[in-house]
């Protein structure tokens, strides 16, 4: 049988062998084109049944080759005997017939079954199809409005010369019991000749492959004559690629290819026209105008209106905004939402803590998660790219920063400078919609496109490493640890804190109390350190800092994490369990994986660092409000002075923001619902001024984090043909996911009593998974490969065959060295104009 590939069944009749590309006898062709040429062929043919067909087939032989009417009849009632077929079998119906093994044999009491495991004789074709045939599992492999086509050949003895016949019905029509599966038929061929011809099969494998090819498909659809079936077997010999016999062995197996070529390539059409189109309304000649600038559409052309461009975002956007609900009713989304909460939470948390550092808290974790939640909130439900994830990032921590440091200096309101700089930063922002500056976007190339991710996916990487190995600061591990010296480890709470110097000299001594010396009172037997502490007493000894496996524990928790996520994401693609289980575990693999390492963590009981999420709706800093008014804590003139640094932030904001939108709307996406670049940044422009008044973090596009959620809502084709990969359909683009999201951040306060069971290795292994997998997805990493590999281990890579390797290996080691100086700039406190360097 035939899909897109060959399977054949094994030895023994009971499976079907592997999905494998066909390989031909060349003379099989040559005799397929002689059998069209000389045998009968019936185009549109009326027909509703297959005894009707064979039929008007035998009756409308040529005069040189028609049969005697007693072989027609023979002919007739063989060809109308039920084939044999070799049916998908679950593995139910494989252990039924199992337990039915032994009845196998002819013992008293069993059913007879017959060769092949048929319990009935061969009966006539059925012109209703059979219980086997509907409730076929191969069925679900088949793609939707699919067609089946018969091919017969065989040796029969009677025959005294071949019979050969092609057959096309008018329109397809389901012919009983006659397929494997229920399907509508159309084309069949039938070729029967004397034994003394052994190539029978081999034609009959050539015209099922013929069948199967795309492009004869449609010549064969479209013939009006004989001749127009030859000329498409002449197209098909014109591709044939011959393989020399002894160079290789006819009887392996050619596994399917991983990608086949269209058949639009195949035609020799013009190279413009076979690049795909994946960006919604972005037409095929935006695409060819603009060949270098691979972002140009309709999305980046200028109108040369006031917001032209923003109005055309909108027109564009809101008649897919109904199905932007509509298309997130999918168990993917859950998936989806779980993933990206847990990952914006900790996210939410290392800036919110780093936040207050650098501002003495005046902006803390509270303030990052209702930030967070808002903003996030808003932007998914009016931005022209609802997939875009917001987030705090560090070259607005970088700002903050500086920002406070001269507040202080030169005695100025921190959180009123900041409003002010924020209300200009969102002026200036509207100013660049209103002039459509966003069509600078079309000007970046991959490069830069690939430098930005590369960093950031970097910076994503060291952070959850950084954070685990400061784990051993705060979990130290007794690296001085020395069995024979088990006696002398202690640990005592010591409660007046005047003996301590005095005491601790004297451990080390090791001399007995100095008798003008009043030892300190005894600590109550089993006072725990919590308590010793509440009571103002210290610990003393040399095992009071070392926590046992704390720190061993949580970078297994760590490392188990990545490599459960990234395990069960591939699982996709494993050889075990049905196709709808393994779409179901790679969907949820992150859940899974977080679920299965807090299964561990509570089973080993250790005190793990653990998810803390504030429980109160009140500032970090009791010295601040909610509300940050305009005037009153500083000079009248730093309105004015304010719109200087907001230069900076907003070319900061514009950078950060467009960079990472035309990573998220590459074409390789296939996103049909179109981008919005100016309705993006006047999202962002405008929640500037909201979360500056509350004093608020800044929020700005996620670059990680978003395209981690874009990767969880990947469509694949439901069905694909046996050996063929599933397709890729595109990103399921909603809203639903993006609300829902930020709608459990908001309430996360409220559920702090089920978030402080998740450890933070456990998260801090998410987001060590999301930024390998962000720096997998970009070429730059593939080209970082080829310096390590020897030219004849190298990939047979597109660029490859047209591009010189110096002239690849030269420009990833520029790429290299402009990732390096910017991970430096972005190290020092000049990493605020990092979005510029890029």
């Amino acid at each position: 049988r035939w899909i897109k590939f060959e399977e054949k069944v094994e030895d023994g009749g009971e499976r079907w062998s592997a999905p494998h590309v066909p390989a031909l006898p060349l003379h099989s062709l040559f005799q397929l084109r002689t059998c069209l040429q000389k045998g009968t062929m019936l185009l549109d043919l009326d027909a509703t049944s297959f005894k009707e067909i064979i039929d008007k087939a035998l009756s409308g032989q040529p005069e040189e080759a028609e049969l005697q009417p007693a072989l027609r009849e023979r002919l007739a009632a063989l060809l109308l005997l039920q084939p044999q077929h070799q049916p998908t079998k679950s593995l139910l119906q494989l252990l039924a017939e199992l337990g039915l093994s032994p009845c196998r044999g002819r013992k008293p009491g069993c059913p007879t079954r017959h060769p092949k495991g048929r319990s009935e004789p061969r009966t006539q074709i059925s012109k209703t199809p059979l219980k086997e045939q509907l409730r076929n599992r191969f069925k679900k492999k088949v793609l939707p409005g699919a067609e089946a086509a018969h091919v017969a050949v065989g040796e029969v003895e009677f025959l005294e010369k071949p019979f050969a016949a092609f057959i096309r019905l008018r329109c397809a029509v389901s012919l009983g019991s006659l397929a494997e599966v229920s399907l509508p038929s159309r084309f069949l061929f039938i070729l029967l000749g004397p034994p003394k011809v052994k190539a029978y099969h081999e034609v009959g494998r050539a015209m099922a492959t013929l069948l199967t090819d795309e492009l004869f498909q449609r010549v064969a659809r479209q013939a009006e004559h004989r001749e127009d079936l030859i000329a498409g077997i002449e197209a098909f010999l014109d591709e044939l690629i011959v393989l020399p016999p002894g160079k290789w062995d006819p009887s392996a197996r050619i596994p399917p290819p991983s990608h086949l070529p269209s058949p639009r390539r195949r035609t020799a059409v013009d190279p413009l026209d076979q690049q795909p189109h994946g960006n919604g309304d972005m037409t095929a000649a935006g695409d060819r105008a603009s060949a270098g600038h691979p972002h140009s559409g309709e999305e980046l052309e200028r109108t040369g209106r006031l917001f032209g461009g923003l109005l055309q975002d909108i027109r564009r956007k809101a008649p897919w905004y109904g199905s932007d609900f509509c298309d997130a009713l999918h168990p993917q989304c859950l998936s989806a939402v779980l993933y990206i909460y847990l990952a914006t939470v900790t996210n939410a948390i290392t800036f919110g803590g780093m936040l207050g550092d650098a501002t003495a808290n005046m902006q803390g974790v509270l303030e990052s998660f209702l930030g967070t939640a808002f903003a996030g909130f808003v932007f998914c439900l009016f931005s022209g790219q609802p997939l875009t994830i917001l987030s705090s990032t560090g070259p607005v921590l970088v700002f903050e920063r500086l920002l406070f440091s001269f507040s202080q200096e030169h005695s100025l309101d921190y959180l009123e400078f900041r409003l002010w700089i924020g209300l200009w930063v969102a002026f200036f922002g509207v100013v660049l919609v209103a002039t459509e500056a966003s069509h600078l976007v079309r000007y970046f190339t991959r490069f830069t496109e690939e430098g930005f991710c590369a960093l950031i996916s970097l910076i994503f990487i060291y952070d959850s490493l950084k954070k685990m190995l400061s784990l051993a600061d705060a979990f130290p591990v007794n690296w001085h640890y020395r069995l024979d010296n088990v006696t002398s480890y202690s640990c005592t709470c010591n409660l007046r804190r005047l003996f301590d110097p005095i005491l601790t000299c004297l451990t080390s001594l090791h001399h007995p109390p100095l008798p003008s010396i009043q030892s300190p009172p005894a600590a109550p037997a089993g006072l725990s350190r919590t308590q010793c502490l509440g009571r103002g007493g210290h610990l003393l000894g040399t095992s009071c800092q070392y926590v046992p496996d704390v720190t061993l524990i949580s970078f297994l928790l760590f490392g188990g994490t990545f490599l459960f996520c990234t395990a069960l994401k591939r699982f996709r693609s494993s050889r075990y369990f049905p196709v709808g289980v393994r779409k179901l575990v790679s969907d949820f693999a992150v859940i899974l994986a977080i679920l299965a390492s807090c299964t561990v963590d509570a089973v080993l009981g250790l005190e793990t660092p653990k998810l803390l999420v504030p429980s109160e709706l009140k500032p970090t800093n009791p010295a601040r409000g909610w509300i940050v008014f305009p005037f009153g804590a500083n000079p009248w003139w730093v309105c004015l002075v304010s719109a200087v640094p907001a230069v900076l932030v907003t070319i900061l904001i514009f950078m950060d923001q467009q960079i990472t939108a035309v990573i998220l709307n590459r074409r390789e996406y296939k996103l049909q619902k179109g981008a919005g670049f100016h309705l993006d940044l006047l999202c962002v422009s405008l929640l500037m001024v909201v979360t500056s008044v509350t004093g608020l973090p800044w929020y700005v596009s996620a670059t990680v984090i978003s395209l981690a959620h874009m990767d969880s809502l990947r469509k694949e084709s439901a069905t694909s043909a046996p050996g063929e990969h599933p397709e890729f359909l595109g990103i399921r683009e909603q809203r639903l996911t993006g609300l829902a999201v930020f709608i459990l951040m908001g309430v996360s306060v409220f559920m702090a009593p089920v978030l402080k069971h998740i450890p933070m290795p456990v998260l801090y292994g998410v987001f060590l998974h999301m930024g390998v997998t962000a720096l997998n997805s970009i070429q730059l990493m593939d080209r970082v490969r080829l310096l390590l590999m020897p030219a004849k281990h190298q990939p047979d890579l597109a660029y490859l065959r047209h591009v010189p390797l110096r002239r690849v290996h030269l420009f990833t080691v520029i790429q290299l060295l402009c990732l390096a100086l910017l991970w430096v700039l972005k190290s020092t406190t000049a990493a605020i104009i990092f979005p510029v360097m890029v």
